[in-house]
């Protein structure tokens, strides 16, 4: 259903989702249905869409996400993960960059800026499935990157900005996030709502 909005209005947001790890007949890593590839899958089998950019910045690879989809070129399966980090065995999709232990703010949203501009330009799909984790946060419990929350807002803040700009639909999913106090967790998740809110909010004014 999100990403049905997103086709209509532009943008939309799932309270959940980012089960990456899940593959064609298993379960992974927390994971037991791939929610962005079946979202993927149905999209293109009822003609929705022909071309499906899946843009996945979990701190974990999206390695469930990358088989589904191998051997498929209607997907482009983006993943930008701490290599060191689960899981250990790593599959391969389009664009896979495993970044060092304690990656921080400025380098990680270089390459993210660097990164998702130009795939836009080069694929031009019809949308744009974004897996928005928090788990490359400092202080997440299973994260090893280094992103405050201003690193995550402004990450999320130029992968919804460069859709936008260039009028290409984007449904983002939460993703993973690890952390025993559940309020502070929530808040972080809440980053990727509140940025795209502000961009809708923008764009009505212009």
């Amino acid at each position: 259903m999100s990403a049905l909005i997103s086709l209509e209005r532009g943008i939309s947001c799932s309270t959940a989702g980012g089960t990456h790890h899940a593959g064609p007949d298993y379960g992974s890593g927390f994971c037991l249905l791939n929610d962005l590839a079946v979202t993927a899958t149905t999209l293109l089998d009822l003609g929705l869409a022909r071309t499906i950019l899946v843009i996945d910045l979990d701190v974990h690879q999206g390695d469930g996400t990358a088989f589904i989809f191998q051997d498929n070129p209607q997907v482009f399966t983006f993943s930008l993960h701490c290599q060191s980090n689960f899981p250990f065995r790593k599959k391969e999709g389009d664009l896979d960059i495993g970044l060092k232990d304690h990656t921080g703010d400025d380098e990680y949203n270089r390459i993210v800026d660097e990164t998702v501009g130009h795939l836009l330009d080069t694929l031009r799909p019809d949308l744009v499935l974004y897996d928005a984790g928090v788990d490359p946060h400092i202080k997440d419990d299973l994260g090893k990157l280094d992103l405050t929350d201003d690193g995550l807002w402004r990450r999320d803040e130029l992968v919804v900005g460069h859709c936008v700009r260039r009028g290409v639909p984007v449904s983002t999913v939460i993703g993973g996030g690890y952390d025993a106090n559940l309020a502070t967790l929530a808040a972080r998740h809440s980053i990727i709502h509140r940025v795209c809110s502000k961009i809708n909010n923008e764009q009505k004014l212009a």
